[in-house]
């Protein structure tokens, strides 16, 4: 699926680098090009395709896009759900609507990845002994 070109992907994969340098959160970038459900519902199959409900801590977090559809969410897991208030993800959903709109899909995605990886720094700092649990590259899905 060639939504983005390398270029892009090199800097979406250094953003999520980039967000998880201070946090021990775990960052995936879930893309495909149409979502023929519930954005969230959608977010949450792949969530758990992708096996990021595996992490040690349970901070693993899906920013979902669909590229065509225009869809998007942004959901965490359980152990990350539990320390943060409802509205959490309100301020990076609405800074990456802001490019979605002009239709700056990787920027609006990079924007996210940084408030997320900065949101995250506050509840799940960094580990000394911290591996990455889970691939940095983007997850090209193919709607199945």
């Amino acid at each position: 699926m060639a939504v983005f070109n390398e270029e892009e992907q090199s800097r979406i994969r250094k953003a999520i680098e980039d967000a998880e340098r201070h946090t021990s959160g775990q960052i995936r970038v879930c893309i495909e090009k149409k979502c023929g459900e519930n954005p969230l519902d959608r977010a949450a199959k792949y969530f758990h395709q992708l096996d990021m409900h595996k992490t040690k801590l349970r901070n693993g977090v899906l920013i979902y896009v669909a590229t065509v559809d225009r869809k998007f969410a942004i959901i965490g897991d359980r152990g990350l759900n539990k320390l943060v208030p409802e509205n959490f993800w309100d301020d990076v959903k609405e800074d990456m609507l802001n490019h979605f709109k002009y239709g700056d899909i990787v920027e609006g995605i990079v924007t996210g990845l940084a408030i997320a990886g900065e949101h995250l720094q506050k509840y799940f700092p960094h580990l000394s002994d911290g591996k990455n649990e889970l691939p940095d590259d983007i997850a090209f899905m193919d709607g199945n």
